[in-house]
């Protein structure tokens, strides 16, 4: 699958001065979630994931992308629902994240497809409802109106939060490892 197109944040060219900010749209377990399109490396298509031992529930494994080891977070256990099952549709999102340290990381996440690339300006993104969502509101950026309907927009930086990120690169030795006995075979 092609990266969709990246644009910066632009004025609409309206006397208010509102900006649009483009967000990638998603499935997951039968909603529609976006993620803000500046942190998306790439999409690519579900396979060669590795499994790792001893890790989180919502770590899928790991992925060999151009040599790097990458880990693969299931959304949809992370939210605290089931597994994602695996279909003809099912992607990878390549987000690249900041590890605290200054640097990215690059993370996967699994998600059901990936729908397309939509403009939402500020004025129509309402704050996280602080119930009633199906997912921990700490994990919502905000709430997208798009054609009458919520489109959930999610903070990464709480999803995956530096701790978590710290743990797994702690854990990266073996990650590789399991990359490597997966190449060999």
């Amino acid at each position: 699958m092609a990266k969709p197109e990246v644009k910066e944040a632009y004025p609409s060219g309206d006397d208010e001065g509102l900006t649009q900010q483009q967000y990638l749209t998603f499935m997951l377990g039968g909603e529609t979630f976006a993620i803000g399109i500046l942190a998306i490396k790439e999409i690519i298509e579900y396979g060669n994931l590795t499994e790792v031992p001893r890790m989180p529930e919502f770590i899928r494994g790991v992925i060999n992308l151009r040599g790097a080891v990458v880990p693969v977070i299931d959304l949809s256990a992370r939210f605290g629902k089931r597994a994602t099952q695996v279909a003809r549709r099912t992607c990878i999102v390549i987000l690249e994240v900041d590890n605290g340290d200054g640097d990215t990381q690059d993370i996967g996440i699994l998600v059901d497809a990936v729908n397309e690339v939509l403009e939402i300006p500020e004025s129509d993104i309402e704050p996280a409802p602080s119930f009633g969502a199906s997912i921990k509101s700490q994990f919502i950026n905000g709430m997208g109106k798009v054609n009458e309907r919520f489109v959930i927009i999610l903070d990464i930086g709480h999803i995956l939060l530096i701790d978590e990120l710290s743990a797994l690169a702690a854990g990266q030795p073996e990650m590789e490892e399991a990359i490597a006995q997966d190449d060999e075979a």
